[in-house]
């Protein structure tokens, strides 16, 4: 898996996208492409030419400022509707705009006062939420399981209540919540999964998450309405987008493979010392 080091001076004007793009995983930015571009069969709103970079931009493994800029655009522009675009010089919306737009539309609960993390994460929960009629009751213990704590039966708003707070109270509850919704996403549009690439060991921790809990996810998935194009591409992009901000908060201990903070001189696992400084996630502009 190829990463590459963010610029000092990102060509992506959006702060927030910025955020997240400008170092992430070439894996993880072909998802994006996927979702973009129909899995490379184009869009009758994509242009042919930015297409056709990004299909390159997947197909060589690598993908430089540029292309990482283009995808923020392309993005930016599905958010809006041709005539908004228009006005705006064919700009697109703040990534902001966008991500409150799809949280309305799976019915979050936000306030488009938090930053954008903070709504990634009420449309992962809200997504979780209605999956949660098609887990049995076993899945369901298994679930808040996984965020150690014990599931007890009842009606669905106390249901999600305790899982939320038990999502809250779990050290990597975020990151596994974005990563089992964006996997189970990837799964439904895709018909393929994400690569964890130096995240696997702790997938593999949570295997029995990903397993039936994922497929309830993916069950949902039609119920949620992408008749218009921009949300076939905008629903799924924020979903992937929330589980890389997660992803670039952690990184892996290169001797137990457990999640690290950044920052940290030693992993709190193993006790490993990190010999090399953890990537931080690029500055916004």
């Amino acid at each position: 898996m190829t990463i590459d080091t963010p610029s000092m001076t990102s060509l992506i004007s959006d702060p927030d996208l910025a955020q997240v793009l400008d170092g992430a995983d070439v894996d993880d930015l072909a998802v994006l492409i996927d979702h973009i571009t129909d899995k490379g069969e184009g869009r009758i709103s994509l242009s042919s030419a930015a297409c056709k970079k990004l299909v390159d931009a997947k197909s060589t493994g690598r993908a430089d400022e540029a292309s990482r800029a283009l995808i923020a655009e392309e993005l930016q522009r599905f958010g809006g509707n041709s005539l908004f675009n228009l006005m705006r010089g064919g700009a697109g919306v703040p990534y902001k705009e966008v991500l409150c737009d799809v949280a309305s539309h799976v019915n979050a609960r936000y306030s488009s006062k938090n930053d954008c993390a903070q709504i990634e994460i009420a449309i992962l929960e809200a997504i979780l939420e209605q999956s949660l009629d098609k887990m049995s009751e076993q899945d369901k213990e298994n679930l808040f399981a996984e965020f150690g704590s014990t599931y007890v039966p009842g009606a669905g708003p106390v249901v999600m209540a305790a899982l939320q707070a038990a999502i809250k109270a779990s050290g990597f509850g975020a990151f596994k919540l974005a990563a089992v919704v964006a996997n189970a996403i990837a799964k439904a549009i895709l018909g393929r999964g994400l690569a964890f690439g130096t995240t696997a060991g702790l997938m593999r921790g949570i295997s029995v998450f990903a397993g039936p809990i994922g497929w309830a996810i993916t069950a949902i998935w039609t119920l949620f309405d992408l008749g218009s194009p921009a949300y076939r591409v905008t629903v799924p992009c924020v979903v992937q987008i929330a589980y890389m901000r997660q992803k670039a908060a952690y990184r892996s201990c290169p001797a137990c493979s457990a999640m690290v903070d950044i920052g940290k001189k030693f992993c709190g696992e193993c006790g490993n010392r990190l010999t090399s400084l953890l990537p931080a996630p690029a500055s916004p502009n």
